[in-house]
C-alpha cells in the first residue's frame, strides 16, 4: 500500500508541474494538444471537447510533459495561426515556460499551510529513535524498531536538546567502555528500560573502528533515526511558516549542492524508482512526513528545471530571455540542436540512474 502512495506522490508532482505549464499557456491562448503523466503511447486517454487537449496517462511514469502547439522550434507554423506557441507575444512564451517551477512553489506552499494548521511543526527537541536493529548485537530482541531512546543510564539523551545543542549517542555508548548501558526507550507510548551490552565496532575488512584518540569505538547495534513531537501553532503564524518554507528549503538545497561541489558531500542521484521509495518510507512513518517529502522535493523538481541546461524548463528560458534582450529570435535549427542533444543526454542520464536504483533496490 505504501508502493501505491509513493507512486500517487510522485504523479502528484508531475501533475502539479505540467498543470502550471497548461493553465498558463491556456491563459495565453496557446493550443494545448497532449498532456501526458508519465512517457510513451497513451494507455488512458480522454479528449476535452471544449479545447481538443489529449489528456493522458502513459506506462513510463518517471515524468511527463505538455505538448503546445508550435513549440518545437523547426516545424512549420501557420503564421497566421494566432493560437500557436510560436505566434504568441515572448513574455507569453515566458510565463508559459516559467509556469511548470512556479506552480511547484506554490504547491510547496499550500501543503505546508495545510501540514502547519493541521498537524503543527516540528519540536524543538529530536530525539535518537531505532530505525534498525542488526544482527549479531546483544540489542537484537531488546531493542525494537520505532523506540525512542529517553536515557542511557538514567542520564537523558537527545539528538537535539532543548537548549538546541547537538547530542552524539556514539559518545554516550563510548563512556562506558563496552561495559553494559542501562537504556530508557519509550516504546508504544510507554517507558520501559532494557540493558544492552555494546560491541566493539569493526571494518568490513574485520579491522577494529578506532576513534581520534586511537580507542575502541563501541555500537549499540542500531540504524539510528530522528524522533520529534509535532507542535500546534496559529493560523497566523502557518501562514507565516509555509510562505517562508519554499526559500527556507531552496536555501537548504544551495547549501547541499555546494558542499557536493566543494568536495565536502558525494552526490546521491536518484531517479523516479529511488523517489517512489523515499515516498513509500515516509509514508509509512507518518502522514505528516510523507506530506512533508512532497513538499521538499516539490521544491526540489522546481529548482532542477529551472537550471539553464538544454531540455530543462532552465534552458528555454534563456533562449527566451535572449530574445527578450535582443528583440530577435534565436536560430532555430541552433536552438533545437542544443534541446535535442540534451534531451538525448537526459534521457542516457534517466536510464542510467533508473537501472542502478532498481538493481539496488531488487539486489
Amino acid at each position: 500500500m505504501y508502493w501505491v502512495v509513493g507512486l500517487l506522490a510522485l504523479s502528484f508532482l508531475i501533475v502539479v508541474h505540467e498543470w502550471g505549464h497548461y493553465v498558463v499557456a491556456r491563459w495565453c491562448q496557446m493550443r494545448v494538444d497532449r498532456f501526458s503523466v508519465g512517457f510513451g503511447p497513451g494507455i488512458l486517454k480522454r479528449k476535452s471537447k471544449k479545447t481538443g487537449t489529449v489528456f493522458q496517462i502513459a506506462p513510463i511514469p518517471l515524468g511527463g510533459f505538455v505538448e503546445i502547439s508550435g513549440m518545437n522550434v523547426i516545424e512549420d507554423v501557420d503564421p497566421n495561426d494566432k493560437h500557436s506557441y510560436a505566434n504568441r507575444p515572448v513574455w507569453q512564451r515566458f510565463a508559459a515556460i516559467l509556469a511548470g517551477p512556479a506552480t511547484n512553489f506554490l504547491s510547496a506552499f499550500i501543503l505546508a499551510f495545510l501540514l502547519y494548521s493541521v498537524w503543527g511543526v516540528r519540536s524543538a527537541e529530536r530525539w535518537f529513535g531505532v530505525g534498525a536493529v542488526l544482527d549479531g548485537y546483544d540489542a537484537k530482541g531488546k531493542l525494537e524498531v520505532g523506540d525512542r531512546i529517553l536515557a542511557i543510564d538514567d542520564k537523558p539523551v537527545f539528538l537535539v536538546d532543548p537548549a538546541g545543542n547537538v547530542g552524539t549517542l556514539r559518545d554516550r555508548v563510548n563512556e562506558k567502555g563496552g561495559a553494559p548501558l542501562k537504556i530508557t526507550v519509550r516504546r508504544d507510548g510507554k517507558d520501559l528500560t532494557v540493558t544492552v551490552a555494546p560491541k566493539a565496532g569493526a571494518d568490513k575488512a574485520g579491522k577494529p573502528l578506532l576513534d581520534d584518540n586511537n580507542k575502541p569505538i563501541y555500537l549499540l547495534g542500531i540504524a539510528p533515526s530522528e524522533q520529534y513531537e509535532r507542535v500546534s501553532i496559529g493560523i497566523g503564524d502557518s501562514v507565516s511558516s509555509a510562505l517562508s518554507y519554499p526559500f527556507r528549503q531552496s536555501e537548504l538545497i544551495y547549501t547541499g549542492i555546494k558542499r557536493i561541489i566543494v568536495g565536502k558531500e558525494k552526490a546521491d542521484v536518484g531517479s523516479g524508482v529511488r523517489m517512489a521509495e523515499e515516498f513509500k518510507k515516509a509514508f509509512s512513518i507518518g502522514f505528516g512526513e510523507g506530506l512533508e517529502l512532497v513538499m521538499a522535493l516539490s521544491v526540489y523538481l522546481a529548482l532542477f528545471n529551472l537550471l539553464p541546461l538544454p531540455a530543462l524548463d532552465g534552458g528555454r528560458l534563456v533562449f527566451l530571455g535572449y530574445e527578450m534582450i535582443t528583440r530577435r529570435r534565436a536560430n532555430p535549427r541552433i536552438e533545437a540542436t542544443v534541446h535535442m542533444v540534451g534531451i538525448m543526454l537526459l534521457i542516457v542520464v534517466m536510464i542510467l540512474v533508473t537501472f542502478k536504483d532498481c538493481r539496488r533496490l531488487f539486489s
